[in-house]
């Protein structure tokens, strides 16, 4: 944010909304053709346009009242860099201080992101738009490599996408150890990836459920009827799997760990969810 309204001062004056996680500022379009990106100048911000609506005040969203802490009445014009979305336009560029510029972010913008299972995963996407560091890399691009896998990419295809991320950081691997990091698969679930990418943020990711919203899919909404039928033993495993381990296959030990509980009394709950059929016979073996 500092760096944003170095960039934009007019931050600092325009209309500015709190809202439950950080701000909206309001600009007028003043006749401009501006369109949206949930990228701008390379990064995680969203610039919303034509077609496109917020919340607004006073509405209530989990508690929390939107409020406009600048009114209405004190919208400034769109600034220009705003319309252009590109730092390059801006004179504040300087040398050594400054995070990865947007020139160097527009990089990851040439990857094509796939889906995974149908939907958007976007750890993919905040892997490829971070600098990784020395000593973040081997294991940032190692999990990059097998999500790709995962999103029933072929190996040459996530090879590349890898490389080019690579190529893309300030302090890139070395050619051979790239090699290594893509040398086997190992099938990653949302958990193991947040225990191990500390900045991941499972919100924007429409492969998990988003925002509280269970899909039509999830073992929760399939056997919601039958929940109160259940022990709360089984019911505790049901709701396990259709939150912390939405869309994944965890071992029995890794599910009485997180639930606290002996794993032989995990092991009968899961054959009695199989008996009737909460979950498939296949899994959990």
């Amino acid at each position: 944010m500092p760096e944003l309204k170095e960039y934009l001062p007019e931050l600092k004056e325009t209309t500015r909304v709190r809202t439950r996680r950080g701000y909206h500022y309001y600009f007028s379009l003043n006749g401009e053709q501006v369109k949206s990106t949930n990228s701008l100048f390379g990064r995680r911000l969203e610039l919303k346009s034509d077609g496109n609506y917020v919340v607004a005040p006073p509405s209530i969203i989990k508690k929390h009242q939107y409020v406009y802490e600048v009114p209405l009445s004190e919208m400034l014009p769109i600034p220009r860099l705003l319309i252009e979305k590109d730092l390059s336009a801006c004179g504040h560029a300087q040398a050594e201080n400054k995070p990865v510029s947007y020139e160097e972010d527009r990089k990851h913008k040439t990857f094509k992101i796939p889906k995974y299972h149908g939907k958007k995963a976007d750890c993919i996407w905040q892997i490829l738009s971070r600098d990784l560091q020395v000593g973040e890399r081997n294991n940032n691009l190692f999990i990059l490599y097998n999500l790709l896998l995962q999103n029933k990419n072929t190996k040459d295809y996530s090879k590349k996408i890898v490389f080019g991320k690579n190529r893309s950081l300030s302090t890139p691997l070395t050619e051979p150890e790239v090699k290594e990091v893509c040398r086997k698969a190992y099938n990653y679930g949302c958990s193991s990836i947040r225990n191990k990418l500390a900045y991941i943020k499972c919100e924007a990711c429409e492969y998990r459920f988003n925002d509280g919203k269970l899909k039509d899919s999830n073992i929760l909404i399939k056997n919601i009827r039958i929940l109160p039928e259940l022990s709360s033993t089984q019911r505790g495993i049901v709701c396990l799997l259709g939150t912390v381990f939405e869309g994944e296959y965890p071992s029995i030990n890794k599910m009485a760990e997180i639930a606290h509980m002996n794993s032989n009394t995990v092991k009968h709950a899961i054959k009695i969810l199989k008996e009737m059929q909460i979950i498939d016979n296949s899994l959990y073996n």
